[in-house]
């Protein structure tokens, strides 16, 4: 037997791959499977490409249901994650795939999400320098944001080594329908969405604070994208040089030089999502933009892997003390 698992909000596209991936971790059992709407289903009615799982009934969230994981994620809606997290004991660890403690701003939860601020737990992006020991000693971890994940990698390590200027930095981020999450909600039908790029939350997106304030940003414009598919972010970057640092490219192949799952292509090729569709896989790229100067970072993942589910697991593999690779992989499916 090893660590007993719960995943609550498992109905959803990232509880299900949260699923798919501890289905095949070696060091993992799953205990517990909750959900609200279909509570009381099987999991393969929900999830028919879990056929290990299939049998798994999803049960009501409560504490009682999840009491028995040695630790839990939570993949819940915003505002649900902290009021299921204030029930469970204080011991018990916790991976919340939301958004309700990533923020050491009180001003900036009221700006972007508005309701109650819930304290920040231990920010989960073991790439970013010392993180990875806190993330090992914490109970409660916050996972990152999808859109987030691809912005902070491409442009923290050039703003720390002094390469590019933290103000006036624009991120043009492209995400998969997946990140809407699983409602049915009329402007992600397929009519709608095929053959369509649209932009939303242009301005006000909620994933700007916690941009700022994982990669050392002051100011940011942020314009997120809908694309006709159905998972993968291309986030691209555009930051202004110092004059006065290193060169980009080699700073970005330093940062990540002995990261498992971020890889710095061969100068001349560009990210992929398709590269990186189901991994935990993140692929960067950087040029000078030879009109207006400015350092343009493209970033490539899979929204639901890097930027939800495997980044999660990630996480609980640090908190558990198992090799933090276990269950996970930089390699993408083609085609």
């Amino acid at each position: 037997m090893g660590y007993r698992i719960a995943i609550a909000g498992a109905s959803g596209y990232a509880g299900g791959e949260l699923l798919r991936l501890v289905s095949a971790h070696p060091d993992l059992d799953v205990v517990a499977v909750t959900a609200h709407g279909n509570a009381g289903q099987c999991l393969g009615d929900v999830h028919p490409h879990l056929r290990s799982l299939a049998d798994l009934v999803l049960g009501e969230t409560s504490a009682d249901s999840l009491a028995d994981a040695d630790l839990v994620f939570l993949a819940l809606p915003h505002g649900a994650s902290s009021a299921v997290a204030a029930t469970l004991d204080p011991g018990q660890r916790i991976v919340d795939l939301g958004s309700d403690h990533r923020l050491t701003d009180a001003a900036a939860h009221e700006r972007y999400y508005g309701g109650e601020y819930h304290p920040a737990w231990t920010y989960g992006l073991p790439e970013l320098p010392g993180r990875r020991a806190q993330i090992a000693a914490s109970t409660r971890v916050a996972n990152t944001g999808c859109h987030a994940v691809a912005a902070i990698l491409a442009a923290a390590p050039l703003i720390a080594a002094g390469v590019a200027v933290p103000d006036d930095v624009v991120v043009t981020s492209a995400s998969g329908t997946s990140g809407a999450g699983r409602a049915a909600l009329p402007h992600l039908l397929g009519s709608e969405v095929m053959g369509d790029l649209s932009a939303y939350k242009v301005g006000v997106h909620r994933h700007v604070p916690e941009i700022k304030q994982a990669s050392g940003i002051n100011t940011v414009t942020m314009i997120p994208v809908l694309a006709p598919m159905p998972r993968g972010i291309l986030a691209s970057v555009a930051l202004r040089p110092t004059g006065t640092g290193g060169d980009p490219y080699a700073v970005l192949q330093d940062a990540y030089a002995d990261e498992p799952f971020v890889h710095v292509l061969a100068p001349g090729r560009q990210p992929r999502t398709a590269s990186t569709a189901g991994s935990n896989g993140v692929h960067l790229q950087v040029v000078l933009d030879a009109d207006s100067g400015r350092i343009v970072v493209t970033s490539a993942i899979d929204n639901l892997g890097k930027g939800a589910a495997g980044q999660a697991l990630q996480n609980a593999n640090l908190m558990l003390g198992l090799p933090e690779t276990a269950g996970l992989s930089a390699d993408g499916v083609a085609p």
